[in-house]
C-alpha cells in the first residue's frame, strides 16, 4: 500500500532519472489535461510532499496521488511494460528513459506558482527537509476528540501516514486506535515515534514495522485479524472507525497490549 516512505522512494527515482532531461514526448491520459503538452520542457526535479508527488518543468507542475493502485515506473526505450497501458494516465520520454503514472488517483497539472491549490492544505512532512514534529503536535492536539488513528491519518495534521503506519504506530504505543487524542499521554513520543518508523523505512522496499524482515513477519497488527498478537498471544481485533464516510478507517489492535 502505497504510504509516504513508497513515495519518496518513487520521487528520489524518478528525480535521479528525470531531472536536467528534456521531455521529448508527452502523452496525457487524463481528458481534462489531455492537450496540455510538455514536450520541450526541463524537468527541473521530482519531489514528493506526504502521499503527493509533483514533478516540476519550467512554470508547470504535474500533481500526482497514487492513493491504492498507482505507481510509477521507469522503462528503458524499447522495453516491455509491466502493467497494461490502458492502466497509463501520463507518459513522459526522455532521450534515456520512459516514465509511466499507472492508475494514479489524481493527475493534474497546475501552473507551479499554484500549488498549493494541490498541496497546501498538508501538514508537517514527515520525510520532508522542513519536518516539524512540534506542529504535526499541535495539529494532533487541536481536536481533541478526534480517535487517534483518524487524527495520525488526517494528512491536515501531519503528512505521510497511512493505514499501515497507523495502525503498526497505535499498537507500538499501547493505543487503542478508537482512543481520543485527549486521551493519548504523549503526543509528542507518538508523533516522534512516527517519524523514527517511516524514515526507518525510507530505503526498505518491504515495510517493516517489527524489525523482522521477512514475509509475514513484517508486521504487528496491521492485516493480522484473528491471529495471534506477536506480544502476548491474545487474537487480534479487526473493525471500522470514523463518524464519516471520509473518516472511515480499518482498523486492527491487540485488545490486551493496547488500552
Amino acid at each position: 500500500m502505497p504510504e509516504g516512505d513508497t513515495v519518496f522512494r518513487t520521487a528520489r527515482s524518478l528525480n535521479s532519472a528525470l531531472a536536467g532531461a528534456l521531455i521529448t514526448v508527452c502523452d496525457i491520459r487524463v481528458p481534462a489535461f489531455a492537450t496540455v503538452d510538455l514536450s520541450g520542457r526541463t524537468v527541473d526535479d521530482v519531489v514528493s510532499r506526504g502521499k503527493h508527488l509533483l514533478l516540476h518543468a519550467g512554470d508547470l507542475t504535474v500533481h500526482s496521488h497514487l492513493k491504492m493502485e498507482g505507481a510509477w515506473h521507469l522503462y528503458r526505450h524499447g522495453t516491455t511494460w509491466q502493467r497494461p497501458a490502458f492502466q497509463a494516465r501520463i507518459v513522459l520520454e526522455t532521450a534515456d528513459w520512459v516514465a509511466v503514472g499507472f492508475e494514479l488517483g489524481v493527475l493534474e497539472i497546475v501552473a507551479t506558482v499554484d500549488e498549493s491549490t494541490a498541496v497546501g492544505h498538508l501538514g508537517p512532512d514527515l520525510l520532508g527537509s522542513d519536518w516539524n514534529a512540534g506542529l504535526a503536535v499541535a495539529n494532533l492536539e487541536a481536536h481533541p476528540e478526534v480517535p487517534v488513528a483518524v487524527a495520525l491519518a488526517d494528512q491536515r495534521n501531519l503528512a505521510g501516514l497511512g493505514n499501515v503506519f497507523v495502525n503498526e504506530l497505535c499498537f507500538l504505543r499501547g493505543i487503542r486506535p478508537q482512543r481520543p487524542m485527549q486521551e493519548v499521554p504523549d503526543a509528542a513520543g507518538l508523533v516522534a515515534l512516527a517519524h523514527r518508523l517511516i524514515t526507518a523505512n525510507v530505503d526498505r522496499t518491504a515495510r517493516t514495522t517489527t524489525g523482522v524482515d521477512r514475509n509475514g513477519q513484517r508486521l504487528w497488527v496491521y492485516g493480522r485479524a484473528g491471529k495471534p498478537c506477536r506480544r502476548c498471544g491474545t487474537r487480534i481485533q479487526h473493525g471500522q472507525l470514523g463518524r464519516t464516510e471520509l473518516e472511515q478507517r480499518e482498523t486492527w489492535w491487540c485488545p490486551r497490549c493496547q488500552s
